[in-house]
Parts: C-alpha cells; sequence; structure tokens
C-alpha cells in the first residue's frame, strides 16, 4: 500500500510539472523571439513621400543588401526633396528662419547614431550614420554635428528654400508662439527595414515643428522615443507630436509590446492609448506609430484619422491608412 500511495503520488507530481513545463513553454515562445523568415524583404514608412523613399530602399533589399543600408538610402529621398517641407532641403524654419534638421538611425546589433539641431546639411540621416560607424558616441548636436559633417566631407549649403521663406514670413505676421500641431502638416518621416538575411534596421529624419523655437529637438533623433530596432523581436518609428514620444518612450514601448506577443497593430494602438488615457481630451493632438516584427508583419495606429503609411515588398508598393482612435 505505501508503494502505490507512493507512486500515485509521485505521477500526480509529474503531471503538474509537466503541466507547469508545458506552460512556460508557451509563456516564453509568445514573450521569445520571433521567427524571421530569411528571404523575405520588405520595408515600411510613414507618409506617402514614403512610397519614393520606399522604392530607394528596396532597390537596396532586391540587391542582397542590409536593411540598415536600405534605410539611409531611403530617408535620403525627401530629405532631397524641396517640396517636402518637413523633413531635410526645404523644410520649415524655426521661428528665426533657420533650418534646423534631426535624424538618428539604428541596425540590428543596437549599434546606432544621431543628430540634432543640425544645420546647412542637407543629409542629415548620413550624418548621423557616420556618428554611428564612426565615432564612440550615439549623438552629436548643433555646431559639434556641423563641424563633424564637414569633417566627413559633407557640403555646407542653404536649406531655406523660397517656398518655406515665404510660409516663415507670413507666420512671422502673426507670430504665435505656441506652434500649432497640424495633423496635415507631415512633419516626419520614419523607415523600418527587413532585409533578406532576416536583419532589422531603422531610420527617422525630420526639420521638426514648423517654426519652433529655436533649439527645440522632438523625438525623431531619440533613440527609444522616435525610433527603435530589437533584432529579435521587431522595430518602431513614430510621428506627430514629439513630445509625446518622448515623455513615454513611445517606439521602445512599441517593441516591448511586441516582446509580450502582440502583433505590431495591437503594440501600436496600446502605446497611443497610453499617451490618450495620459492626456484625457486628446483630440487636439496627433500621434502614431509604424512597426514591424521579425517575421515580417507590420501593422500602425494613431490618434487621429488621416495617418497614411507606405509598404513595399516582392508584391509592389502600397500606400495604407492607419486604423485611429477618432
Amino acid at each position: 500500500m505505501n508503494s502505490k500511495r507512493r507512486f500515485l503520488k509521485l505521477s500526480v507530481i509529474s503531471t503538474a510539472l509537466l503541466s507547469s513545463t508545458s506552460y512556460l513553454a508557451k509563456a516564453f515562445a509568445a514573450t521569445g523571439k520571433k521567427q524571421s523568415k530569411k528571404g523575405k524583404a520588405i520595408v515600411v514608412s510613414t507618409w506617402a513621400h514614403g512610397l519614393p523613399a520606399n522604392d530607394a530602399a528596396w532597390q537596396v533589399l532586391t540587391k542582397n543588401g542590409k536593411a540598415i543600408d536600405a534605410v539611409e538610402q531611403g530617408v535620403r529621398v525627401p530629405e532631397a526633396d524641396p517640396n517636402v517641407m518637413t523633413v531635410g532641403y526645404g523644410g520649415y524654419p524655426d521661428r528665426e528662419g533657420k533650418v534646423t534638421l534631426d535624424a538618428c538611425i539604428m541596425d540590428e546589433n543596437q549599434n546606432c547614431g544621431s543628430v540634432a539641431f543640425l544645420q546647412h546639411i542637407k543629409h542629415p540621416i548620413s550624418v548621423a550614420r557616420l556618428v554611428m560607424d564612426k565615432t564612440p558616441h550615439v549623438m552629436l548636436v548643433g555646431d559639434g554635428a556641423l563641424n563633424f559633417a564637414i569633417a566627413q566631407g559633407f557640403k555646407e549649403e542653404n536649406l531655406l528654400t523660397d517656398k518655406a521663406d515665404a510660409a516663415w514670413r507670413a507666420w512671422l505676421v502673426k507670430s504665435k508662439y505656441e506652434p500649432v500641431i497640424n495633423i496635415e502638416n507631415h512633419d516626419t518621416i520614419g523607415m523600418l527595414a527587413l532585409d533578406q538575411h532576416g536583419d532589422l534596421s531603422g531610420a527617422c529624419t525630420t526639420s521638426g515643428a514648423a517654426f519652433k523655437m529655436s533649439g527645440r529637438v522632438g523625438d525623431s533623433p531619440l533613440i527609444g522615443a522616435g525610433l527603435y530596432v530589437d533584432n529579435d523581436i521587431g522595430a518602431a518609428t513614430a510621428t506627430g507630436m514629439g513630445e509625446l514620444m518622448i515623455k513615454t518612450v513611445g517606439c521602445h514601448l512599441v517593441v516591448e509590446m511586441m516582446r509580450q506577443g502582440m502583433s505590431p497593430t495591437q503594440a501600436c494602438k496600446a502605446a497611443v492609448d497610453r499617451i490618450a488615457n495620459k492626456l484625457g481630451d486628446y483630440r487636439d493632438f496627433q500621434v502614431g506609430f509604424l512597426a514591424l516584427n521579425k517575421a515580417g508583419e507590420f501593422g500602425s495606429y494613431c490618434i487621429q484619422s488621416g495617418f497614411n503609411y507606405a509598404v513595399t515588398d516582392k508584391s509592389g508598393s502600397k500606400l495604407l491608412d492607419a486604423n485611429s482612435i477618432l
């Protein structure tokens, strides 16, 4: 009898341990690394100006190039386009009439580079790339970033176009102190790419809020706020009112939500909901997130309707509308 009781007791304990092990295994699978699909290349970016940017990035990816090179080459397109008035050349100036640019870039190994309050250089993303590749630092700002760029061979240019100058002079008539966040003022391009090797990278570049206070820096050059990449899980980028992304370290939050098992869309929604709940009255604000996971799945979410994003893969390119609270 004692042997039988002992056997039954051990059987119950063994069953319980197996159940616990199975539960833990499932939990780890839900929160652990996403499995990449090698050979499945994809690039996503914010706003309609992401379509030509994606085309340039896709040219890199289809030649078996790395995601880090694709995102750099991709966002250089709107940086050089004077008709994109919130990125690079032709961007709206600050309230003193000076065009100041912010950008960051991050690769699959958590190497990253950033510049902020950079003037006279058309391609801040490429300066950020060199900060990552050639210095022990993550971020350079102001004159330090400019001097570094010149030392690396970049040429100083006048980035204030006639169109942007006219907009600034019109703003001076009333000179409203607080920048008006217009959800139709497409302020940033953030780009995420998965290459054929199964690696993720991201880039983000902007001229910032139109007519901002001199020296203002938003989320776009801040790793974790405007961009974050974890090659085990996924990547995220953001658009909208940068201060709100900074306060919540928004893109890092999106990636961590994906780590917990959420889809890219669910993770973006969770981050937007957190910001909206903190704001209370969120109807006058816009924030949006775009995410791409290790498996090549993507998604987006925002407060206001009207935010769209570009997707390019082997099937072609398309512009999609993000889901929104309002």
